[in-house]
């Protein structure tokens, strides 16, 4: 007898505050999971991954920002803390810290992260997030727009407006991600860790998502195919594809190429606009991301397996490459597990 899992409830908070075009847009993409992809390409049904539910502090129906209706369905402390807790874009002024207001609202926040909520925020979501000292001796994100508020009324709180999403604690639940449409970012990061990175990539192809990946290292990809005409360099990028993680990989490139050195490099080079060192490391880079993703190897096997014998070096390699370490890109986009042995906040932290 086949059993249908439930899905993953996942709770979204609406204010009056709150932007609709990010509360609805999130509630529509979660409610796809498991689903919308299957029927649009003919396959057998499924069953939803992820259920979303908008919750707020009262259960009386309201007008959010630009008198966008919204009809709650739940009310805070009505339910035990969620596995997902989400709050979206807010419209507050460039000043608005959002003291002396919603103080039992910023109570049930911290009751849920201290009940094992995973909560995420978008854009301007973080500043009632860093209202209640959560994000206080953290790293978060929100609109660049924000950073002067952050700075002036969060001075706890290490803000950095370059990155798309950051995770802020060791553990994974606290993720806050950047500007207005970060909402895509995190939706699609939301599948990935919940469901699996496979059914996020379904539902980034059904809703013509994509990464922003504009200053965002850790989701940037660092192997791009560039169109050329130049035989050698793509007989080169061929080879390399399959070999990048033998030992001196560049020296047998140019065996394999079987023009002098200098002119391969040089060729490499006006082709791919990468030199052929660079184009190598981007290679093993991307591997050793795929495997922080899908395996529990070490990052010190990891980098055996790329090519590199020096661990320190890889990890400051990956860190250049990547805007973060082996461990914090594994905290980021490994997915979350069932079992408890492989949850998040049971891993082991590799720098």
């Amino acid at each position: 007898m086949q059993t249908t899992l439930l899905p993953i409830e996942a709770l979204i908070l609406a204010i009056p505050e709150t932007a609709g075009s990010a509360l609805y847009g999130m509630v529509d993409v979660l409610s796809a999971t498991g689903t919308l992809w299957r029927e649009l390409v003919g396959e057998e049904p499924g069953h939803r991954l992820i259920m979303p539910r908008i919750i707020s502090v009262s259960r009386e129906p309201f007008s959010c920002g630009n008198g966008i209706p919204v009809r709650p369905e739940l009310v805070l402390g009505e339910i035990p803390p969620p596995e997902i807790l989400i709050l979206p874009e807010l419209w507050l002024a460039p000043t608005d810290d959002m003291h002396n207001r919603y103080e039992d609202l910023k109570d049930w926040l911290r009751r849920c992260y201290r009940g094992g909520s995973t909560i995420y925020t978008a854009c301007s979501g973080s500043i009632l997030l860093a209202a209640t000292g959560l994000l206080d001796g953290r790293e978060a994100t929100s609109h660049w727009g924000y950073q002067d508020l952050f700075r002036a009324r969060f001075p706890a709180v290490r803000f950095n407006p370059a990155p798309n999403l950051v995770v802020a604690d060791p553990a994974g639940r606290i993720i806050t991600a950047g500007g207005t449409t970060s909402w895509h970012d995190l939706a699609l990061h939301i599948i990935s860790r919940h469901c699996s990175p496979g059914e996020a990539l379904r539902i980034a192809k059904v809703y013509l998502l994509k990464w922003h990946g504009e200053g965002q290292l850790p989701f940037a990809g660092l192997v791009r195919r560039q169109p050329h005409a130049d035989s050698v360099v793509r007989r080169v990028e061929d080879w390399l594809a399959k070999h990048f993680g033998e030992p001196h990989a560049v020296a047998a490139a140019v065996s394999v190429c079987g023009i002098p050195e200098r002119s391969l490099k040089r060729r490499f080079k006006i082709a791919t606009g990468s030199t052929l060192i660079e184009y190598v490391q981007n290679l093993r880079i991307e591997e050793a991301k795929r495997l922080l993703e899908n395996a529990s190897t070490a990052a010190e096997e990891i980098a055996a397996l790329v090519g590199y014998d020096n661990p320190a070096f890889f990890r400051r390699l990956f860190k250049r490459c990547t805007g973060l370490t082996p461990g914090a890109y594994r905290r980021m986009f490994r997915p979350i597990l069932d079992n408890g042995e492989n949850s998040i906040a049971a891993r082991p932290v590799d720098g």
